[in-house]
């Protein structure tokens, strides 16, 4: 069993979903973490840049920096590293292909869907690496999630178990989450872990202003003008 299920980029400040990947599980417990995932998307502005959350069978990763997080339901045998590399690779793939004008303006759901092409290839090389790629390419990134230990949210409030908040903590309309050095760190360990392997190179998708690019993709990005 794939260990990275399901993947949704959302706007902090709303939580408007801006894409996701289009899988087909039907399980009740998947449904209901799903379900989870989109109220947590609602307050990601209460919480820190990284974090998880449990639920049922699975776990709920998320990373968010400015206005734009990445966010993930996988299974409990993923290693923690692994799920917010995943994410860290796909927000720069995002934030690169999508400006921050268009983002903004964005007023329905899934707007950008055409980016799920790339969620999905860089879901299966995830779910696709060797127990040996996988150990010796997030060793250093378990560290540092050591050092810098995520957020555990609790998906009955907005209280978080590390104390980093109790559930009164003011939203913020422009979180930025990578001021810190801890925070830059990670982004540099994992960008080098998936950019490391030639197979494990994301590929990028078109622009938002080249949406002729897109082919047969369902979705269409909103002019910036």
């Amino acid at each position: 069993m794939s260990m990275i299920l399901f993947a949704s980029i959302v706007r902090v400040r709303d939580g408007l979903p801006l894409s996701a990947s289009t899988d087909f599980y039907h399980a009740q417990e998947f449904l209901e973490c799903r379900r989870q995932l989109k109220a947590l998307a609602q307050r990601l502005a209460q919480h820190p840049g990284r974090g998880s959350a449990e639920s049922c069978d699975f776990r709920i990763y998320f990373l968010s920096s400015g206005d734009v997080a990445c966010m993930a339901i996988c299974s409990r045998q993923c290693p923690a590293a692994m799920a917010f590399c995943f994410l860290e690779a796909l927000w720069w793939d995002f934030i690169a292909s999508y400006d921050t004008t268009c983002i903004g303006l964005a007023s329905r759901p899934y707007t950008f869907l055409e980016f799920d092409s790339v969620i999905q290839k860089t879901k299966w090389h995830f779910n696709h690496m060797s127990s040996s790629q996988m150990k010796s390419g997030l060793e250093k990134i378990q560290e540092e999630l050591k050092s810098q230990p995520p957020a555990v949210v609790s998906l009955e409030g907005t209280d978080v178990a590390n104390g980093l908040l109790n559930g009164h903590a003011p939203a913020h309309s422009e979180p930025d989450k990578r001021s810190n050095p801890g925070s830059a760190n990670f982004a540099r360990l994992s960008k080098t872990f998936y950019c490391g392997f030639p197979h494990l190179t994301v590929p990028r998708p078109h622009s938002a202003e080249s949406p002729d690019e897109a082919g047969d993709s369902p979705g269409r990005p909103l002019p910036c003008s």
